[in-house]
């Protein structure tokens, strides 16, 4: 699988900012987040991003400022905007502006995800979607991010089924911490992270992905997690 694809929300309304970037970190990529256009075109040139998710109205700059910005200097760089539903002519602005797709608020997951998704597969930003594979007795989909057994199927987000993935193709190995951090989350200078995050991922993936199904993940103690199944 390509490395995992890091996105620019550049939202001013702190709910909504927080919230995509949870949605985002669920569907398995990177995101950083700005407040204000400022903000935004400094966090995106210091950076390198598969898309920036990026509202008409902010402070100061405003999307379409930051979108000829961004375009002046990166002219690859993919941009999805934000508009208020029915603002024809915000959408028009955005395009004009060099925006690759847009969104109207208020928008369902589903539909955002999709035009993420959308804009990626056209500007080669993004990732492979892995194969199904085995884990014990469960069939994992990465397409549909579940896993089922006989009649059962449980929902995983994006990061559970890379985690489980790692596992499988280490199988009998330990596979540690740092090496799950890193190959997982992305983060660089693992070495020096102290955090309890895997931790906390394993448990929540035991309870979902049951021994009895042949899919123990096997805890060594000062050394990280082997699959046993």
């Amino acid at each position: 699988m390509a490395a995992t694809a890091a996105i620019l929300v550049v939202e001013d309304e702190e709910a909504l900012r927080t919230g995509l970037c949870d949605l985002l970190t669920f569907h398995g990529y990177v995101p950083r987040a700005a407040a204000t256009g400022e903000e935004g075109v400094q966090c995106a040139l210091d950076g390198q991003f598969a898309l920036i998710l990026l509202d008409v109205m902010l402070p100061g700059l405003s999307g379409f400022d930051v979108c000829r910005a961004l375009r002046a200097q990166r002219p690859q760089q993919a941009i999805l905007m934000l508009t208020a539903r029915g603002a024809e002519d915000d959408v028009v602005s955005g395009l004009r502006c060099g925006a690759d797709d847009y969104v109207t608020k208020p928008f369902s997951v589903a539909e955002l995800m999709a035009r993420i998704e959308a804009v990626l597969r056209r500007t080669g930003g993004v990732r492979e979607t892995a194969a199904p594979f085995a884990f014990g007795a469960w069939q994992v989909d990465p397409v549909t991010l579940s896993a089922a057994r006989g009649g059962q199927t449980v929902a995983l987000s994006r990061r559970e089924i890379d985690m489980l993935g790692l596992l499988a193709r280490e199988r009998g190995r330990i596979v540690s911490r740092r090496t799950l951090l890193a190959e997982v989350w992305g983060m660089a200078h693992v070495d020096r992270i102290e955090t309890r995050t895997v931790d906390m991922h394993i448990v929540k993936l035991r309870k979902k992905i049951a021994a009895d199904g042949g899919a123990a993940i096997e805890t060594v103690r000062g050394e990280g997690y082997r699959f046993s199944g």
